[in-house]
């Protein structure tokens, strides 16, 4: 049909390029099924009725997202015009050549300027520090923090903690404190324990959970120019941050050597733990009286600072990228200048989605949103990432079998478990020729 009607067009002296507009009246948009592809679903309707041009976000559940997305690239099919990716697909989805460059849009329309920076190098960057970008940050995320601010509020239990550890009790700002309180607050006998923490090996969590204190104790897992590992992830301060993180493990519910969101939401629901660790993604279900009981004495905080003051916290979220097989490519691009706009992120943050618009992220009617929202500001200017190198599930693979069992096994010391993983992520480097 579409050779049949460029003949016709061609008798008529038009060419096929003047026919664009004609088919790029849809666009589809890949994402996993969860609320914020809901979110984007209606944020896309208000845009069909600026331009006329219908926008259908297309969902698959998480657990085939990457493998159905990549199918489709790998075929450089053209059912999707842009996809939510997650940030470990930049490398292997800008080498492979699936996603189009957009680092002359960043720059040209100042996504550097008007987005939080950290989000940019994380969500949109590859290779780091290069200047080169292949996504636009979409939904931001990270790991946050919940707490029983009922627990917390006790004078019986201030009274008591500041007798034990000698300051007030309130939500910690350090990784001292996240660890005083949860010893303060595990009590076995009373069913009643100090913290959830990120334990499951299966894909991210225990990365995301480790990183959290990794990154604030000083540490890092590599240099991202060089892919030089030994003195990074096996340093003093890496060693500390395992340690810590090792240590709150103790504190933990019974059985918490498989955990994920799931579980950590559940243990504020149901009442198990003092605090627990989880993405921001998933709190709205923790001010919902129908999903969590304790919802009115439910209460957020940031990922808490190291003993050196540094703070960040493990990077979730995704960016938004034009598929380079997409027929629609110019209205793809339309659309994202017109997803950046202050008043479009404006709006994506009163629907649901989490905005990395520092204009946005910065304003008082955004901080006082939810009772979540400024402990999100606060994080999504210091956030960090895993490795977004193609090799990237390879090297989560050997920090899941190097560190799991030091955790939730307690098996050998941090130092002994790092300077092994070191030699894993090393060897793996030189494979694929980044160590030279």
């Amino acid at each position: 049909m579409r050779k049949r009607l460029t003949g016709i067009l061609a008798g008529i002296g038009l060419s096929l390029a003047c026919t664009t507009s004609v088919f790029a009246q849809e666009l589809t948009i890949f994402w996993a099924e969860w609320d914020p592809a809901n979110y984007l679903q209606e944020l896309a309707n208000e845009y069909e009725k600026e331009t006329g041009v219908k926008v259908t976000v297309e969902t698959t559940p998480w657990s085939d997202f990457q493998t159905k997305a990549f199918t489709e690239f790998n075929a450089k099919g053209s059912a999707y015009d842009l996809i939510v990716g997650d940030s470990q697909w930049l490398g292997a989805a800008s080498e492979a050549g699936h996603y189009v460059d957009l680092t002359d849009f960043v720059k040209e329309n100042k996504v550097l300027e008007t987005m939080a920076p950290a989000t940019v190098k994380f969500y949109a960057e590859y290779p780091g520090n290069s200047g080169k970008y292949w996504s636009i940050p979409a939904e931001g995320d990270a790991v946050g923090w919940s707490y029983r601010k009922d627990w917390f509020e006790d004078p019986k239990e201030k009274e008591a903690f500041k007798a034990k550890y000698g300051y007030e009790l309130d939500a910690p700002k350090t990784w001292k404190e996240l660890r005083d309180i949860s010893e303060f607050f595990h009590r076995p006998d009373e069913k009643r324990y100090g913290v959830a923490i990120y334990t499951d090996n299966s894909y991210d969590a225990m990365a995301m959970g480790f990183e959290n204190a990794l990154f604030s104790y000083g540490g890092d897992l590599g240099n991202p120019e060089t892919y030089q590992v030994e003195g990074y992830i096996n340093s003093d301060k890496a060693v500390a941050a395992l340690d810590a993180y090792k240590e709150l493990y103790k504190f933990t519910p019974p059985g918490w050597a498989k955990t994920f969101f799931v579980e950590d939401n559940q243990a504020i629901t149901e009442g198990l733990a003092a605090m627990s660790m989880n993405y921001f993604a998933f709190f709205p279900a923790l001010l919902n009286e129908s999903t969590n009981p304790h919802a009115k004495n439910t209460g957020f905080f940031a990922n808490p600072a190291g003993p050196g003051g540094d703070q960040y916290a493990a990077l979730g979220g995704q960016g938004i990228s034009i598929v380079s097989y997409s027929e629609n490519k110019e209205e793809a691009f339309k659309f994202l200048k017109w997803f950046i706009k202050d008043e479009t992120q404006k709006r994506w943050a009163e629907l649901g989605g989490y905005t990395c618009n520092k204009a946005v992220l910065e304003s008082e009617a955004f901080q006082k949103a939810t009772p979540y929202n400024k402990a999100f500001y606060d994080t999504m200017f210091k956030v960090k990432d895993f490795w977004a190198v193609p090799e990237y599930a390879e090297l989560l693979t050997q920090l899941n079998q190097r560190v799991y069992p030091a955790i939730v096994g307690g098996e050998g010391t941090s130092k002994e478990t790092l300077d092994a993983l070191a030699k894993d992520w090393t060897e793996t480097f030189k494979k694929y020729g980044r160590l030279k």
